[in-house]
């Protein structure tokens, strides 16, 4: 495949920045030229014949889909649009190959940073040009990612699950569906002091993501899982930027230590619509709150089915008090979080 040259059209400069640092490590892309408005976009393309453009709809003096409009019919270049989801109809309308959505008014590098590897915005340009890249290449579907780094190993969204009864098998059949590019996953499964240790050292060795104990300070990372110690509860901060875990010594919470409405309620608190609540089996009541107190936030809810679970009582309990958004079976579980991120962005 021939090294493709971009052209990248924003109006943010620290977008700008962000896209060169991603597209730097990729040697099928070099980027030819930028451009900050319509009219300066236009002039690059009859200078430098670009294969491919990316292009942001908040542009000075011409928006990004007015700019397609007039563009795609006389240059017919293959564009991938950057922009608030509302515009993605008129996007496709006025003739883009694909559309990303996403907030150009971001100004911190390194959430941009993770949020274009997230989107794999590397195999996107390309697939813009080359629609079955995936033949020609054999490159994997969007959830691969091209580029690493440590900021990229952060995680702007974060998963948190709760079980207990039936927890562990369960967690066992969400975890395999789960991949290493997946944003960070907390779990609580109720679970006597000394065993957690023991149940993260399985579920890492038989999952694709890493696995372990979580203790305080820990950071939540792409493609890792924090369990919680069978003695502490665990809850999540944010810190310059970052989602943390804090592991203390602590009443039961909910008739447990550690407790799923403990975690849960920091994280409807720390990350909100970032983030994705799932309930899996077992006796009594804890998530019930925790879970409505995310779904509150923003936060997209998964409960287990009856069906599926060996005791249908905190999943239950969560969906009668309408914290679920969804409950479906133990199976699909990890199909809906895919799903759901994919809906996101």
């Amino acid at each position: 495949m021939k090294k493709l040259k971009l052209l990248v059209v924003t109006g943010s400069f620290e977008l700008g920045c962000a896209l060169r640092k991603v597209l730097e490590t990729d040697n099928s892309l070099v980027l030819v030229a930028e451009a900050r408005d319509a009219y300066s976009a236009r002039d690059k393309i009859i200078k430098y014949e670009p294969d491919v453009m990316l292009l942001g709809n908040d542009l000075p003096r011409m928006s990004g889909v007015t700019f397609l409009e007039r563009l795609i019919p006389q240059y017919h270049i293959p564009a991938v649009m950057l922009a608030d989801s509302r515009y993605k109809d008129k996007a496709y309308d006025a003739g883009a190959a694909d559309f990303v959505a996403f907030n150009e008014h971001e100004t911190n590098g390194g959430s941009l940073i993770e949020r274009l590897v997230y989107d794999n915005i590397g195999y996107r340009i390309k697939k813009a040009v080359y629609p079955n890249l995936d033949m020609l290449t054999g490159m994997a579907s969007h959830h691969v990612h091209e580029f690493q780094s440590a900021d990229a190993a952060y995680s702007r969204n974060i998963i948190a699950i709760g079980a207990s009864t039936g927890g562990t098998e369960a967690l066992v059949t969400v975890m395999k569906g789960i991949h290493k590019d997946a944003p960070g996953i907390v779990i609580v499964q109720h679970m006597p002091e000394g065993y957690t240790q023991m149940y993260a050292k399985r579920l890492d060795n038989e999952c694709d993501v890493s696995v372990k104990e979580a203790k305080t300070g820990d950071i939540v990372q792409r493609g890792q899982v924090l369990l919680a110690p069978g003695d502490k509860q665990m809850r999540i901060v944010k810190i310059n930027h970052q989602y943390q875990v804090e592991c203390h010594v602590g009443p039961k919470v909910s008739g447990h230590c550690p407790s799923v409405d403990v975690l849960f309620e920091s994280v409807a608190r720390v990350a909100g619509k970032d983030a994705i609540g799932v309930l899996l089996t077992g006796m009594g009541r804890d998530g019930a709150q925790g879970l409505l107190e995310m779904r509150k936030a923003g936060a997209y809810t998964i409960g287990q089915d009856e069906k599926s679970c060996i005791v249908y009582g905190m999943p239950k309990a969560a969906f009668d008090s309408g914290a679920v958004t969804v409950q479906v079976p133990l199976e699909q579980i990890s199909q809906k979080i895919y799903y759901e991120l994919d809906k996101k962005y």
